[in-house]
């Protein structure tokens, strides 16, 4: 059940998930999802004025931090279960192809046909090895949506439904990224997150408020897909349909029933940036960081470096995530001409 657009959170849900549900996840994914590492960079350091902890989801399994909630959820589901079934433009479809290829499971996965190509293949790499009847359904998002397809077929077929990030397993399973941050970092005086649908920044928000309760949480989205923004401040939902950003993993439509109160009560602040402080931010993790990060997993060094250059960051040791490094090469090109055509 989703929310309409204009109601205020239903603050009621914040106990969906605490601290000790993001620790029960963590037991749950040791051993299955990568620990990831953190990345340093003295250059980086040098250019914010202050010491920078890069957590990298980018080398977790299927190349994003989606894989952590999809496994939670699904580790969790009954024994007689029927199988899954989900929606996404990419990652989240990858983790859930992959968790139920892991635990034996029937996947179903709906993707919009203007996904980015490398997503679709790996989808489908992952479900040739999930149990049989697992299957890729496109669509085409001009004339039906996501949720109203994937419940047809689920009513049909007798799936579970396991969404992007609306779920409290899965904002646990999100969440287990922050912790980790957070316990291997030590403590922080700020953490920026990529923000989409809000699993990962109030699965981050929710760790920091259980073992480093004066760490801000900076909620980071284009500006082109500002829905959680202007819902963080109006205390409304609000919404955006189909937003023209190259962070493809930003353009989910609006914050869900659970993220929404959740990133009401922990996230200590939302901020939007630019397509070309975005594309930026991928090309600096590429060109000074060598590491490989799809726009969306920039978002988060993309609102640093802004704040940086605004002279706003008064913090000592801050971290940034790394929602995902799968980034289609033919997007290369797009990134180096949105950054040129700032300056």
């Amino acid at each position: 059940m989703m929310i309409s657009p204009g109601q205020p959170p239903d603050m009621s849900l914040i106990d969906a998930v605490t601290i000790d549900r993001l620790r029960d996840a963590a037991r749950r994914l040791r051993g299955i999802a990568n620990r990831t590492p953190i990345h340093r960079s003295r250059w980086l350091n040098e250019q914010v004025g202050c010491e920078v902890f890069i957590k990298c989801e980018s080398f977790q399994r299927v190349g994003a931090f989606k894989f952590r909630g999809a496994y939670n959820a699904l580790s969790r589901l009954h024994p007689d279960s029927a199988g899954v079934l989900t929606y996404s433009s990419g990652n989240h479809a990858q983790s859930v192809a992959l968790a139920s290829a892991t635990l034996g499971l029937r996947a179903v996965i709906i993707m919009p046909n203007n996904a980015p190509p490398i997503k679709r293949a790996a989808t489908r790499g992952y479900l040739a090895r999930a149990a049989p009847g697992s299957e890729l359904v496109e669509y085409d998002p001009a004339s039906t949506t996501r949720e109203l397809l994937g419940r047809e077929i689920a009513e049909r077929e007798g799936l579970t439904v396991v969404p992007p990030y609306d779920h409290p397993d899965v904002i646990a399973g999100q969440g287990t990224a922050g912790l980790e941050l957070l316990e291997d970092a030590g403590a922080l005086d700020a953490i920026w997150v990529p923000c989409g649908g809000g699993g990962l920044v109030s699965g981050t928000a929710v760790a920091a408020a259980g073992v480093c309760p004066t760490c801000k949480i900076i909620g980071v989205e284009p500006e082109l897909a500002d829905d959680a923004t202007r819902s963080f401040q109006t205390g409304r939902l609000q919404t955006v349909t189909n937003p023209p950003t190259i962070a493809d993993g930003a353009r989910t439509p609006y914050l869900g029933r659970y993220t929404f109160p959740l990133v009401v009560r922990y996230v200590s602040e939302m901020m939007t940036v630019r397509e070309d402080e975005i594309a930026s931010a991928a090309l600096t993790f590429m060109e000074r960081l060598k590491l490989v990060v799809e726009p969306t997993g920039a978002l988060g060094l993309a609102g640093l470096l802004a704040r940086a250059a605004a002279g706003e960051l008064p913090y000592r040791r801050v971290g940034v995530i790394i929602s995902g490094g799968n980034l289609d090469p033919a997007v290369v090109s797009d990134l180096i001409r949105l950054r040129n055509a700032r300056t």
